[in-house]
């Protein structure tokens, strides 16, 4: 089986280094990764290839920047050629990026079935773009692989129940790698003179509250009012940090602002965090894995279940659920095995 994987942000090398280690077992089936370019910056991307093993991409579109229908237009015209050339079986797209809008919607007009992991996520604001992506993606895909069944049901309320399996959660099984590799290479807590336990991580990047001056400039006012409980370490986005010099913010109070870290780097701070404040769907997952409560910095989120959970609130709520349970739908770290199981199964 000749297998298309869709990568072109830092959530999905996460997620594909996962299902990669599986695929590079297995010699039935052929796995050609074609990275779209969105994200381009070293740091954002090619760090993430190194640390997780990715096998190289056989194609780097090399599309970033510019609006969302620009980009998604000139993604979907490369994939377009790239698959007209190489004729995959099937093509594999993960999450809600506009690379997962224009893999699925290449495929899919070449009649090559597609395959979505983080299939059934739903937020229910359709403002978001992530939300749009990943509506089309799962109305486009053949196998629709759900990390929960929450994400189930919400195939099911829409009318999908064809080609839809139960997986549990690939960032598990990632994150259960990243906090063993980390342990054995990263120094960032000796770099950055940090105690564990004594501080806080934050992460802000989602459009909803960058592109907003006056909701940006009320995230950072909350941000800057839990450093006063404690220490935050800021590793800061690009975007980000160009809107935090325009809005006159380059500097928070307690908070020590640093610029994006590595992978392993990532799961070093959360291992030593007593709190992490996020706008980030993985973050919030990574967070709970990490046995860590979470404040999202969002009006909702799609990773309901850490709410229920009481592992993650909102940050408009002034309180966690109690009390706090562990979430079985996630799995047991073997998301990846069986998002390949699945696969072979349904294309049998």
């Amino acid at each position: 089986m000749k297998l298309f994987t869709i990568v072109g942000a830092r959530p999905q090398f996460i997620k594909a280094a996962a299902v990669s280690r599986v695929i590079a077992q297995d010699p039935e089936i052929e796995e050609s990764i074609v990275h779209t370019g969105q994200h381009y910056d070293a740091n954002m991307s090619d760090v993430f290839f190194t640390e997780l093993g990715i096998p190289e991409p056989a194609r780097n579109l090399g599309v970033s920047g510019g609006g969302h229908g620009e980009m998604t237009g000139q993604m979907l015209a490369g994939l377009e050629r790239a698959m007209v050339e190489d004729k995959p079986d099937a093509v594999l797209i993960y999450g809600d990026t506009n690379s997962t809008l224009a893999g699925g919607l290449a495929a899919a007009k070449l009649h090559i079935p597609v395959i979505h992991v983080e299939a059934g996520l739903r937020s229910f604001n359709k403002r978001m773009p992530e939300e749009i992506n990943r509506i089309v993606a799962d109305h486009l895909s053949a196998l629709l692989l759900c990390p929960t069944q929450a994400a189930r049901n919400h195939l099911k309320a829409e009318g999908i129940t064809a080609g839809v399996e139960l997986v549990g959660d690939v960032m598990y099984d990632a994150t259960l790698y990243a906090i063993e590799q980390s342990k054995q290479v990263s120094t960032i807590l000796a770099d950055l003179e940090l105690e564990a336990g004594g501080y806080a991580v934050c992460t802000i990047h989602r459009a909803e509250n960058t592109d907003d001056s006056e909701r940006f400039a009320r995230v950072l006012d909350f941000v800057e009012r839990e450093a006063e409980n404690q220490p935050i370490i800021f590793p800061v986005h690009p975007r980000t940090r160009k809107m935090m010099e325009k809005v006159g913010r380059s500097t928070l109070a307690g908070v020590r602002l640093i610029d994006p870290v590595g992978y392993f780097d990532l799961h070093r701070l959360l291992g030593g965090a007593s709190l992490v404040l996020t706008d980030s769907g993985g973050l919030q997952k990574e967070a709970y894995f990490h046995s860590l409560p979470c404040i999202t910095m969002r009006d909702e989120t799609e990773w309901v279940e850490t709410v229920e959970a009481g592992w993650n609130r909102l940050w408009l709520e002034s309180d966690w659920k109690s009390p706090r349970h562990d979430i079985p739908d996630y799995g047991a770290g073997d998301a990846g095995a069986r998002t390949i199981a699945a696969t072979k199964a349904h294309f049998s």
